[in-house]
């Protein structure tokens, strides 16, 4: 006979932040300059550190990864290199970026704890909020821009004229592509949360970012157009696509979760309520 599993008995409790009372002065730890120059070299160290082991990690996987380029560049022969010292050095800038890709908490956990003396509590509070919506979204551009946007791109410049223009990209040339669309792709997919962020501080409302959408879908365009490597539309469109749909991603969660800001929190934002 089949055993009965049961669930241990009351409510499941969902950990949340601390509530910030608005009538407790914030108290700040004084530090000398020297304090904080010596705080900011032992960070800059750890990070270093954390950057040095990473990049062993980094340099094991170099060789896959610049196989998985070859294909994705549809480099049937190869990738091309012009100078002797090119192809070692392209193992080196590659096993760099694995390398900065795993220390990133890393260096954000750094960086917070740096700034984080200086800060209030609704301040930290806000910031612990959106960590780790931030890192969800810089991996999804990063993810987006190597698996669909740079393959996609490099897919449609290789059919270009190919009865006529032989397709030999370099590896240089091919590695800058991809870095290029997947740093660019993840610091725009952080737009979401610089919305939460403008509308929790009562610079922007919700009303104001559907009001002014027209004016942000041209600005997205302009991005769109930086980040892309070509000035083809379709590779454009490939960046602009996502963008827009993060921008009304972003409208619907200031309009749920930013009801009210940190300048008034019992009431609507001042700004733009007019």
């Amino acid at each position: 006979m089949a055993r009965t599993l049961r669930l241990p008995a009351g409510k499941l409790k969902i950990p949340r932040l601390p509530q910030v009372d608005p009538n407790t002065p914030d108290v700040f730890d004084e530090m000398t300059l020297q304090e904080h120059l010596i705080e900011l070299r032992d960070r800059i160290m750890k990070v270093c550190i954390g950057i040095g082991l990473s990049f062993i990690v980094g340099f094991a996987l170099q060789g896959r990864i610049i196989e998985e380029l070859k294909d994705k560049a549809k480099a049937e022969q190869g990738l091309q290199t012009i100078n002797p010292t090119d192809p070692l050095m392209l193992s080196f800038r590659v096993a760099m970026f694995v390398a900065i890709a795993i220390a990133f908490p890393l260096i954000v956990y750094q960086l917070i704890a740096f700034l984080s003396p200086g800060l209030t509590r609704k301040e930290k509070r806000l910031v612990f909020m959106s960590l780790p919506f931030v890192s969800t979204l810089l991996l999804s551009g990063i993810a987006y821009g190597y698996f669909i946007a740079a393959p996609r791109a490099l897919e449609f410049l290789s059919t270009w004229n190919s009865g006529s223009i032989d397709w030999s990209p370099t590896g240089e040339g091919t590695l800058t592509f991809f870095l290029t669309l997947m740093i660019g792709l993840g610091v725009s997919f952080q737009l979401p949360v610089i919305m939460f962020v403008v509308a929790k501080i009562g610079i922007f409302t919700p009303a104001m970012m559907r009001k002014y959408r027209k004016y942000a879908i041209v600005i997205m365009v302009i991005v769109a157009a930086i980040i892309t490597p070509s000035t083809d539309p379709f590779n454009l469109a490939i960046v602009f696509f996502p963008l827009y749909l993060l921008y009304e991603l972003g409208i619907i969660i200031s309009s749920i979760f930013a009801k009210t800001s940190m300048r008034d929190p019992d009431g609507p934002s001042p700004v733009g309520a007019g």
